[in-house]
C-alpha cells in the first residue's frame, strides 16, 4: 500500500514550484487561480523571492500548501491508499484525498496562517528541538516547569521531539534537557509556540472558518496529527483539524499506525525531503521517495 505524506512549514525554498508552473499547463492554471484567491501574486514570491520573503507566515504556509497539492494533483502516480500531513501538511493531504476542494483548502490555509501570526503577536513565544532523549523523559521535564507554558509539540521521530512554549519557559527547559543528557536542545527560528495552548486565539478563529467550509467524504483515510489513526468521517476530521493548533503533532505515532495498516511505500509530496528522513527513522524498512 502507498501512503502519500505532505510536509509542513519549514520545507519552503526560493524558486519552489517554478518548474511545475513552466512544465505543466494544469499546474500553471492552479497557481494562477491561487493568485486570484489570495489577492496577491504568491507565485512571484515563490519563484523569484528571497528566503526571507518566503519566511513570512502569510506566505510560507500557502506556498508550501500550493507546491505540495499541485505536485500531487498533477502527478500521474496519484493513487494513494492513505494520506497524512505534518501540521500544515494535513490540509494538503485533505485536498489530495478529496475531502477539501483546492480553493477551500487554500483559503483555510491562508486564514490559518494569519490567525497564527496574530496569536504569535499576542503571546511572544518560541519552540526548541530536543535530540537524544526518550519522549517520556522530555514530557516529564516539561511537566516540572512551573509558571510557564512548556509542552511537547512535534513528535517527529524517536529521539527527536520539538517543545513549544513561552520564551523564558523554553530557555529553562533547554537548560534542563541538556542537564538530563540531551545531545542537543536547540531553540528554533520560529515566531511562536505552535501546537501549544498559546495558539488558542488562532484555534478559535480557525474553528469558525472550518465550520463554514464544506468537507466531503474522502476517497481514502487520513492519519491525522491529533488522533494518529485512520479517519474518513468528516465531522471527526474537522474536530481534529481544529484541535491540531493547540495539540501536539504526533508524527511518529501516525507513521507507525500507517505501517501497521499496511503502508509499505511513502511518497513525499511537496518541497524538500524532511519527511522521508523522519519516516526512515521511524520505520527503517519503509520505502521512501519524493514526487518533487
Amino acid at each position: 500500500m502507498v501512503a502519500y505524506v505532505f510536509p509542513g512549514q519549514g520545507a519552503q525554498y526560493p524558486g519552489m514550484g517554478k518548474e511545475l508552473y513552466t512544465q505543466k499547463p494544469e499546474a500553471k492554471k492552479l497557481f494562477e487561480l491561487a493568485n486570484e484567491i489570495l489577492d496577491f501574486k504568491i507565485t512571484d514570491i515563490m519563484f523569484e523571492g528571497t528566503a526571507d520573503a518566503l519566511k513570512q507566515t502569510n506566505v510560507t504556509q500557502p506556498a508550501v500548501f500550493l507546491h505540495s497539492v499541485i505536485t500531487a494533483l498533477t502527478s500521474e502516480k496519484f493513487q494513494p491508499d492513505m494520506v497524512a500531513g505534518h501540521s500544515l501538511g494535513e490540509f494538503s493531504a485533505l485536498v489530495a484525498n478529496k475531502a477539501l476542494r483546492f480553493e477551500d483548502g487554500l483559503r483555510l490555509v491562508h486564514q490559518r496562517a494569519l490567525a497564527m501570526q496574530e496569536a504569535c503577536e499576542i503571546n511572544p513565544s518560541t519552540m526548541a528541538a530536543i535530540l537524544g532523549l526518550p519522549d517520556e523523559q522530555v514530557e516529564a521535564i516539561c511537566s516540572t516547569i512551573v509558571g510557564h507554558v512548556v509542552v511537547p509539540a512535534n513528535y517527529n521521530c524517536p529521539g527527536q521531539l520539538v517543545i513549544s512554549g513561552s520564551l523564558e519557559g523554553i530557555q529553562i527547559a533547554c537548560e534542563k534537557m541538556k542537564a538530563a543528557g540531551a545531545k542537543r536542545a536547540l531553540p528554533l527560528p520560529v515566531g511562536g509556540a505552535f501546537h501549544s495552548p498559546l495558539m488558542e486565539p488562532a484555534r478559535v478563529k480557525l474553528e469558525s472558518a472550518i465550520h463554514s467550509t464544506t468537507f466531503s467524504t474522502p476517497n481514502c483515510p487520513i492519519y491525522q496529527n491529533v488522533s494518529t489513526t485512520a479517519v474518513k468521517d468528516v465531522e471527526t476530521i474537522k474536530r481534529n483539524l481544529i484541535a491540531q493548533l493547540t495539540a501536539p503533532v504526533k508524527w511518529t505515532q501516525s507513521v507507525q499506525h500507517m505501517v501497521q495498516d499496511g503502508a509499505v511505500t511513502f511518497m513525499e509530496c511537496g518541497p524538500g525531503k524532511v519527511l522521508q528522513g523522519l519516516v526512515k527513522k521511524i520505520h527503517k524498512e519503509a520505502e521512501v521517495d519524493s514526487m518533487e
